[in-house]
């Protein structure tokens, strides 16, 4: 082999670079509040239908999952309620409603699951995450579980003893050099 393929055997072409960027997961918005008020026993990636005006405002990084929840309605198709795609800037006489319901596209064995398991006591489904990815926008949702007052305060208080360790790691760390 000539050693000039051998230099260049590591690098990427910019087309190859261009399609990693377009496969990495871009993420819109996070619902922190989900994970602190919910044991997430399970996710799921259900993609959006959505209008381009809905589209064109994530693109802009303009979305919040806080007040949303996830529905599956009697003809067993899954809903996406509450959430707030703010109206696109430009969009005119075609905009759509800040907090519209919005279909989820899921497999029918996923929401025949989530149905079933949303019905049990204490169970909800919740968004977690919006993101794009491929293009695509996508949300990420959790079969989720009550938490107690108690389980937030233990989670809280795990948290932050993570957080005092590796800042004492850290520094000793520092220390030894």
């Amino acid at each position: 082999m000539p050693k000039a393929w051998k230099k260049d055997a590591g690098k990427l072409t910019a087309t190859q670079k261009a399609k990693q960027a377009a496969d990495a997961k871009q993420v819109i918005a996070r619902n922190k509040k989900a994970r602190h008020d919910y044991f997430i026993e399970k996710t799921y990636e259900a993609g959006l239908v959505l209008a381009g005006t809905e589209v064109k405002a994530l693109r802009a990084g303009r979305a919040s999952l806080n007040e949303a929840w996830i529905e599956i309605d009697r003809r067993g198709e899954g809903w996406l309620i509450g959430a707030n795609i703010p109206v696109y800037s430009t969009g005119g006489w075609t905009n759509h409603a800040p907090t519209q319901k919005r279909k989820l596209l899921l497999h029918r064995d996923e929401l025949a699951e989530l149905a079933q398991r949303s019905k049990e006591k204490g169970y909800t489904i919740v968004p977690l995450e919006l993101y794009f990815i491929r293009g695509r926008a996508k949300v990420e949702i959790g079969l989720a579980r009550g938490k107690q007052e108690w389980d937030k305060r233990e989670t809280l208080r795990r948290k932050q003893d993570m957080r005092e360790a590796e800042r004492a790691m850290a520094e000793a760390r520092r220390r030894q050099r």
